[in-house]
């Protein structure tokens, strides 16, 4: 009684505070995994204004930097990735060779504390690119990040909103973790329960209100507004609803009757169903933000797909189809002119140079 009335009065008070933290930027990301090793990471991307998004192919072997002045970290790619760049000054999302996701979504409450100046710098750009760079699985990532070997750099976005972002990064094996700096203090969720991410509150609190809807039900009630904590407890529910093998309810309307696709289908139906709808403005929110476009990214055959809210159809990368060994030029799937593609895109992508990451200045 006593744990029900607490989690009660965590939810009321959450739900009071909700209209000032909730007017940040929002994002969802979920973890699936099924049957035949399958693991599968969704993501939505929701702004308040179109981003400039391309996809990107990053191959192995480039020289990067912090893009922190001379103090900044600096490393050599060991894996080649595909990403979907932001505003082309960052890496939001993306998928490297090993399987290894990384996705950055919008923490209004995030605190990146006083730099240590006998680290290096990193801008807070490149935090998702580094990791797809450098790391396999999440292990390998949390054991190296969790020493904390850069200072994180926020600079402020183009548009002059303020890049206050937490990273999730899930693997092949279905492993998950979530990186927060909380009163600047690094803050690692690791394990594979962490299946959902959304936005504000921090993810201790995030978790904590969930439990209150799983002892409600889904198929009872769910909450429904765009608030980052109701569309937490929406994809939570969904994502344990759907099935993690074949349906013999749908698979034979499913391309090669294939369980991976029936997958994706889920996935994909999953993030649309806690997108806000493209256009959607709320009076009292002015920066709830609509859905501009989703992934699903399939880390067992390494197939990044790809789903715009202003354009007819899905399509998908296959990693395998590109050239991301060292020494392989740098390639661009540009969509930011509302290009239209379907089906599979590797041979769409063409030469490019890489965009900078954007500048940070230390304040030493």
């Amino acid at each position: 009684m006593k744990s029900s009335k607490l989690t009660a009065l965590l939810l009321s008070t959450a739900m009071i505070a909700a209209p000032m933290v909730d007017t940040a930027i929002a994002c969802t990301r979920t973890l699936f995994v099924g049957a035949d090793n399958l693991v599968l990471t969704g993501r939505n991307m929701d702004w308040e204004e179109d981003m400039s998004s391309n996809l990107w192919a990053f191959p192995a072997g480039m020289q990067r930097d912090g893009a922190a002045g001379s103090k900044s970290i600096r490393w050599t790619s060991k894996y080649g990735s595909v990403i979907t760049s932001s505003y082309e000054v960052g890496t939001g999302d993306g998928m490297n060779e090993k399987g290894l996701v990384a996705n950055l979504l919008y923490l209004a409450e995030s605190d990146y504390g006083k730099p240590d100046d006998s680290k290096p710098y990193l801008s807070i750009a490149a935090w998702g690119q580094y990791a797809l760079d450098n790391y396999a699985t999440v292990n390998e990532a949390v054991e190296a990040l969790a020493k904390e070997p850069f200072n994180l750099l926020a600079p402020s976005l183009p548009n002059g909103a303020k890049a206050v972002l937490h990273l999730a990064l899930s693997d092949a094996s279905g492993d998950s973790a979530i990186f927060e700096y909380v009163d600047g203090k690094l803050v690692i969720h690791h394990g594979k329960q962490y299946r959902v991410m959304t936005n504000s509150p921090v993810y201790d609190q995030q978790l904590a209100l969930n439990a209150y809807w799983k002892n409600i039900g889904g198929t009872v009630f769910l909450p429904g507004t765009s608030r980052a904590s109701d569309r937490f407890a929406r994809a939570s529910f969904l994502l344990s609803a759907i099935p993690t093998k074949a349906d013999p309810h749908f698979i034979k309307s499913v391309p090669d009757q294939s369980f991976t696709y029936q997958a994706v289908a889920e996935v994909m139906s999953v993030q649309r169903a806690v997108s806000v709808p493209l256009g959607v403005t709320t009076p009292d929110h002015p920066n709830i933000a609509s859905t501009l476009w989703r992934t699903v990214s399939d880390q067992k055959h390494l197939v990044y797909y790809f789903d715009s809210a202003t354009r007819p159809n899905t399509f998908w990368v296959s990693l395998a189809r590109l050239d991301l060994k060292a020494g392989a030029p740098v390639k661009k799937l540009t969509i930011q002119d509302g290009e239209v593609f379907s089906g599979e895109t590797a041979d769409r992508f063409k030469p490019a140079k890489a965009f900078k990451f954007l500048a940070a200045t230390p304040n030493i």
